[in-house]
């Protein structure tokens, strides 16, 4: 069994700057992620460009260079990687946390599917994409309807729809559309979502106006179907020949994780996190949160841009501990 003064669950930007700030502190920290380095971003689309531009997305001052103002995914990948290179951080890959436990002396036992760790203090900072929200309808199981999008090319002459209105579903449908493909876009609210990339937006509108990409607005599924799906309009139910369907209506955190853990959770639909906001220390002692994982289901409240200062955050409170 291996004992850390601190284990960090996720190997995302927040959890390696989490990393970076206890190796400063001469704190013995090891990073658990379940997947590769950023596992999170080496899953978005092939072609993503960031909301942020990249001074933002910076972590402990590490500039990051990239050819436009915006990065894309690729260099995101690269930058991260070479962070956690270059400072010989304690990092373990492809390793999933099943348990973690506090024990009557206060310690943590963290249990993954490989070995048996504990540790003093631990920060969970795994973030939201893993868990999609299904849209529990007839047929989501069919092997044609994805909720992930990576590259435009495999849906090429195909007839794709394209389920939602935020970021991610309007990058697919306009890749997929000029890649050849016959898109249909579905879409809960009467308009594309307002949070949508501002130089994006005008482009998505105007192919929905030209005709280029149909849309159906105040629209649901009401079930897939091998080689269509049925939707509901304001016009009423309509059929629609259809190959291929990306269900792109975003993804949650594993709050069951948490609940298992000990941390409190709102009881208002949104499963908010209890944690002080000063320390991001729980209502469960020496356990903190980091990065998106805070803000429940409003997963858009915290990114990188603004989730990196709780690695000082946290760091400061667990060296002050380590001092008492």
């Amino acid at each position: 069994m291996t004992h850390k003064d601190l284990i960090i669950i996720g190997g995302g930007p927040i959890g390696i700057a989490c990393g970076l700030e206890a190796k400063k502190r001469g704190i013995d920290a090891l990073i658990i992620e379940k997947g590769a380095i950023v596992n999170s971003l080496f899953n978005y689309p092939m072609n993503m460009q960031f909301f942020s531009s990249s001074e933002k997305l910076e972590i402990d001052g590490i500039p990051f260079i990239s050819k436009e103002a915006k990065p894309r995914r690729n260099e995101a990948l690269e930058y991260y990687r070479r962070i956690v290179t270059s400072n010989d951080l304690d990092i373990n890959l492809f390793e999933k946390v099943t348990s973690v436990t506090k024990e009557n002396n206060n310690s943590f036992v963290i249990k993954t599917e490989k070995e048996t760790y504990t540790a003093n203090y631990v920060v969970v900072s795994t973030g939201f994409y893993d868990i999609p929200n299904t849209l529990n309808t007839k047929g989501e199981d069919l092997p044609k309807v994805a909720h992930y999008y990576k590259d435009p090319h495999f849906y090429a002459m195909q007839k794709l729809a394209v389920i939602g209105a935020s970021n991610s579903a309007v990058d697919a449908a306009l890749e997929c559309y000029r890649k050849g493909a016959d898109v249909t876009m579905i879409v809960r609210g009467p308009e594309i979502g307002p949070r949508v990339k501002y130089w994006v937006k005008p482009d998505i509108e105007n192919r929905i106006k030209e005709g280029s990409i149909n849309a159906y607005f105040n629209a649901t599924v009401k079930e897939f179907k091998e080689h269509s799906i049925i939707i509901n309009t304001p016009e009423g139910e309509k059929t629609i020949e259809n190959d291929f369907v990306l269900a792109l209506t975003g993804y949650k955190p594993n709050f069951s994780f948490l609940e298992k853990i000990g941390v409190k959770l709102s009881d208002d639909g949104k499963f908010y996190p209890q944690y002080n906001e000063d320390t991001m220390e729980t209502n469960v002692e020496n356990l903190y949160l980091a990065g998106v994982i805070c803000g429940g289901m409003d997963t858009h409240l915290w990114f990188i841009e603004n989730s990196r200062i709780h690695a000082k955050m946290i760091l400061n409170t667990i060296s002050k501990k380590q001092k008492n």
